[in-house]
């Protein structure tokens, strides 16, 4: 579902990624972890068409998203690829069901699609009584279920998590934790997480260990 072949970045002088082939398969929970300044955080936004390689070729559901034109990746980004930060990146002016209705929004739903799709999602994930509130009025452990609803209202082909549970306490981090896998069993759901969490990295369905640059394991 996604095959990187040879993927080469660098800043500067500084060569981040050396050449990073991986597959990922479609309903797999696999988390990337390694020490600070390995290239994880490099190699989680190439895979998401935030940032581009200098080399190589990134494929997601057949397509490959080097030849893209930036509108086209845009549209590409919007619709097939979600995404979970460590501090969840609400809106803080609008409610959680606003936050949530975006994407669906930007991908060209009405606004009535998307009030619905996302009063849905909000609902699947146990948030139908917190829907009209703003993230200053949720706990931490809301504020990432919304932003997890959020990365799922357009139905991605994958998720990209960046430390997602870093911020969190032990209960609502364990609570998130399971929430991937519930999405993964209930719906295929495809996950890549950054993390340095070895409780999360020990549940996934496989775990890539990087260090200065490369995949060692």
């Amino acid at each position: 579902m996604i095959d990187l072949v040879g993927i080469k970045k660098s800043f500067g002088t500084l060569e981040v990624l050396k050449g990073i082939d991986l597959h990922i398969n479609k309903g797999e929970v696999v988390s990337i972890v390694g020490p600070s300044g390995a290239g994880k955080t490099t190699l989680l936004q190439i895979i998401g068409t935030l940032d581009r390689a200098d080399a190589g070729s990134v494929r997601l559901n057949g397509v490959d998203v080097c030849r893209l034109k930036e509108k086209e990746l845009s549209v590409f980004r919007n619709r097939q690829i979600g995404f979970v930060f460590q501090f969840h990146q609400l809106l803080p002016e609008f409610t959680a069901l606003e936050n949530v209705m975006m994407p669906a929004l930007i991908a060209g739903v009405s606004s009535v699609d998307a009030m619905k799709k996302a009063k849905d999602t909000l609902d699947f994930l146990g948030l139908s009584e917190r829907a009209s509130h703003k993230p200053s009025e949720l706990s931490g452990g809301e504020k990432q279920r919304v932003a997890v609803a959020r990365a799922l209202i357009n139905h991605p082909s994958v998720i990209l998590a960046d430390e997602p549970s870093g911020s969190l306490d032990t209960q609502n981090k364990e609570e998130l934790h399971q929430l991937f896998f519930d999405l993964r069993d209930r719906m295929g759901q495809t996950f890549v997480i950054v993390t340095h969490d070895e409780g999360l990295a020990s549940l996934t369905d496989r775990t890539i260990h990087m260090k200065d640059g490369c995949i060692i394991d």
